[in-house]
């Protein structure tokens, strides 16, 4: 990726963590990322190519601080689905900028497509993960992998909602995503 469209995709992440998906304007767009409008239009051709772009960008923001190193079994899964639920900055921000477009979705039929996709990706990735763990006895072997990879990535988006919202600590989302992974996992 150039990097003028990486400066403008990082711009874009802050815009929308900042104002939501309906305050990502071009030409704040533009400002942000101390380009011009016509900079923007010639690498997404339109807001929705932006939108797309800025909800793939963040998947990949979202992968660089999640991937533990040296970690296997039970422990990975625990790593990777914590991680989305810490007081960074660059977290924060990436994790309130998904939640402006994953809502946005609910409106913009053009965001459920890859919206699903990367949703699907993850639950997938996690799936894999949990199948790998219950193979080697780090969980209950029990676990319906799919299940149980789609009720804790959800329950991650909505852990993560609620404590940008003010609605719960971080301590407590943690702590709440802990006791989930135990009860999905088993001892």
């Amino acid at each position: 990726m150039s990097e003028r469209r990486n400066q403008i995709l990082e711009a874009a992440v802050r815009v929308i963590a900042q104002d939501g998906v309906r305050g990502l304007r071009v030409d704040k767009l533009a400002a942000a990322a101390g380009v011009s409008t016509a900079l923007i239009y010639y690498h997404f051709k339109d807001r929705a190519g932006i939108l797309s772009a800025a909800l793939e960008h963040v998947n990949h923001r979202a992968q660089t601080y999640t991937e533990p190193d040296g970690l296997d079994g039970r422990e990975r899964i625990e790593a990777i689905l914590l991680r989305e639920l810490q007081g960074d900055e660059h977290v924060r921000e990436t994790s309130i900028a998904w939640g402006e477009l994953r809502a946005s979705a609910a409106f913009d039929p053009g965001l459920r497509a890859p919206l699903r996709a990367t949703t699907e990706a993850w639950s997938a990735d996690i799936e894999a993960l949990i199948r790998a763990a219950r193979d080697t006895g780090a969980c209950a072997s029990g676990v319906d992998a799919a299940d149980s990879a789609e009720r804790l990535t959800a329950l991650v988006e909505g852990l993560s909602e609620r404590w940008h919202s003010g609605s719960l600590t971080l301590e407590r989302a943690r702590e709440l995503l802990s006791g989930a992974i135990a009860l999905e996992l088993g001892p």
